[in-house]
């Protein structure tokens, strides 16, 4: 039996019976943090995370976890909804008591959303707009730069079988998290995109807990997705685009 530490007491109480349970699969099936990372492709760092009560994992996390443990799926799963609800930022509060201010507070919740609609509208532009400059410049230059030529591949781009192939090797390095396919901080990636950034970024997002798909190096819904959920658990823009506040995110 393992010796559990204790979670964080402000932790919901949702998210904690989730764990409490997780735990007591993990000692029921005698493994390792070192197995559970072999057997579910989720790294040992990943699992720790989960396990102590820091981070939400991902649903089919807990259903290998179910799997390896031989418990029922029905009731992690069912707690997992719950506690992924209690972690939701975007959860319903509790209303205002009897005498407060509903209109300054509905002022200022407006302003918010106007002023974080209208950040992720110039973010849009902005990437459509270096998006089609990458395109521009990778049709006009053969000696295109690598960033240039990790966007969206044009017509006549290398078939999937002749793409490389990555992997992830996860260190932290001057306290911040690489991969080994790119050490950049400032690039822009959006959907379409392909290439060793998108796979550095892929790599992290699965080292975060947040499921990107396959490792291949090529920004598709499963990544988007992925994005932003981490977007949405860091505070920053839900817009699926990953620049400079996402990277640091990502490498934290």
């Amino acid at each position: 039996m393992s010796r559990w530490k204790g979670l964080p007491e402000e932790l919901d109480p949702r998210v904690r019976r989730l764990v409490v349970r997780l735990r007591r699969v993990k000692d029921h099936g005698g493994l390792s943090l070192r197995q559970l990372a072999a057997r579910t492709g989720y790294s040992t760092s990943s699992w720790e995370r989960y396990l102590s009560g820091r981070c939400l994992p991902p649903r089919e996390a807990v259903e290998a976890m179910a799997r390896l443990g031989g418990a029922d799926p029905t009731r992690l799963l069912a707690l997992h909804e719950v506690a992924a609800e209690a972690s939701d930022p975007a959860a319903e509060r509790p209303r205002p008591p009897a005498g407060a201010e509903p209109t300054r507070q509905h002022g200022r919740t407006l302003a918010i959303t106007l002023i974080a609609g209208s950040v992720a509208l110039v973010l849009a532009v902005c990437s459509t707009i270096l998006l089609a400059v990458r395109l521009a410049d990778g049709e006009g230059d053969a000696a295109a730069s690598p960033l240039t030529a990790s966007a969206a591949a044009p017509p006549g781009s290398p078939k999937r079988s002749e793409r490389p192939a990555y992997t992830c090797r996860a260190e932290r390095i001057d306290g911040r998290w690489y991969a080994g396919n790119s050490r950049t901080l400032k690039a822009v990636l959006a959907m379409g995109h392909a290439g060793p950034e998108v796979a550095e970024a892929q790599c992290l997002l699965r080292e975060a807990g947040l499921s990107p798909g396959a490792v291949d190096g090529i920004f598709g819904p499963h990544t988007q997705r992925a994005v932003k959920g981490l977007q949405k658990r860091s505070g920053l823009v839900v817009d699926g685009i990953i620049g400079p506040h996402t990277w640091k995110a990502l490498r934290e």
